[in-house]
């Protein structure tokens, strides 16, 4: 009976409880991503920090933690931008406007704007790791007077790949803050840089003593911009990565995204390079 109580004390914990938000509206970003607004029909206001992830419930389906995209700053609404890659994305994709899903979080660590008033900022993105970075440069322009130089370097596999197309221009005109883009692979219609992301830094201005870096994308892309950014004179505690592998429950029960003593959902998903840095490339996390 003891049992039994705790379990039910458990289940009614509301960080397993999802709270129903309806679909406000759909982005397409590219051919297989998209922004997702969602709305309480309670008018719930969402506070969250910039780096930190929501689980998102398709009734029937399953659930998938899904990063937090929008501003910081606007409660009013959730954004989240997914990518259609396995069974609960793909659903997502096809919902349409006024669907229902449920919603649990916001969970997880943040990246820390607030601890970098004063210093020069070096937002490092690849792919689809710019939208889990969206939330810390809208806060960061947000109150801009509060830093020193604010860089922006975003990397894609090519020009179709590249999201918030609208938005990075209204950033580009900008006097306040420095973007500097790449693809991979350049096309006929393509004008800008051409290489990995890492050949962005040397186009960058930042005094390495007083930077803090952030950086979300692939494993081996955030791995090689630390090494840069460190041989450049970066403090490695001043360097930051998201990882969001593996994550099933978001509250640490399932062991899911376990390795050693650091949980990636309860622990991450933003972290000090220092403190993950020897996972990199483990194939069990």
């Amino acid at each position: 009976m003891q049992q039994q109580n705790e379990r039910l004390m458990f289940l009614s914990s509301p960080s397993m409880i999802p709270q129903l938000f309806s679909i406000q509206n759909i982005k397409n970003e590219t051919r297989d991503t998209f922004t997702l607004e969602l709305v309480s029909p309670d008018k719930l206001n969402i506070s969250f920090h910039a780096g930190q992830f929501m689980m998102l419930y398709v009734f029937g389906i399953g659930e998938v933690p899904i990063s937090i995209s929008g501003n910081p700053t606007k409660t009013t609404k959730l954004l989240h931008t997914i990518r259609a890659v396995g069974t609960v994305t793909k659903q997502l994709k096809t919902m349409k406007r006024g669907d229902v899903i449920g919603v649990r979080g916001p969970f997880g660590s943040h990246w820390p704007v607030d601890e970098s008033q004063g210093k020069d900022i070096l937002i490092v993105a690849g792919g689809i790791g710019l939208a889990p970075l969206r939330p810390a440069l809208l806060y960061i322009l947000a109150y801009r007077q509060r830093y020193r130089k604010v860089t922006l370097l975003y990397g894609t596999r090519t020009a179709d790949d590249l999201l918030f197309l609208s938005e990075i221009e209204q950033w580009r005109a900008r006097l306040d803050l420095d973007v500097y883009i790449t693809v991979d692979r350049s096309s006929k219609e393509w004008r800008g840089n051409v290489g990995v992301v890492t050949t962005l830094i040397s186009k960058a201005t930042f005094e390495p003593s007083k930077t803090v870096a952030m950086i979300c994308g692939p494993e081996i892309m955030m791995r090689f911009v630390s090494v840069e950014l460190q041989r450049c004179g970066v403090l490695v505690e001043n360097i930051f990565v998201s990882l969001e592998r593996n994550m099933k429950c978001a509250i640490g029960l399932c062991g899911h995204c376990q390795y050693g003593n650091i949980f990636v959902c309860k622990d991450g998903p933003v972290f000090a390079f220092p403190k993950i840095q020897h996972l990199f490339g483990k194939r069990e996390l």
